[in-house]
């Protein structure tokens, strides 16, 4: 009898560990459900001509040249 109970224990500690572990993976996809992480970058998806004129660094109306200045 004494095994009996022993085993129903264990069968019982077993399904509360899946199910603690189900719990916990679900919670863990709707986490990563909730960022988007495929979509394109705001910059990316910008038609030409229509971003930030000093995006790449330079500043407007003066060129880069071979010398220092």
């Amino acid at each position: 009898m004494e095994t009996l109970i022993t085993l129903a224990a264990g069968a019982l500690l077993i399904a509360l560990g899946m199910r603690l572990i189900h719990r916990l993976n679900a919670q863990h996809d709707a986490r990563i459900a909730a960022y988007h992480f495929s979509d394109p970058f705001p910059a990316i998806s910008r038609p030409p001509g229509h971003g930030n004129p000093r995006s790449t660094g330079q500043v407007p109306g003066r060129r880069l040249t071979g010398t220092w200045p």
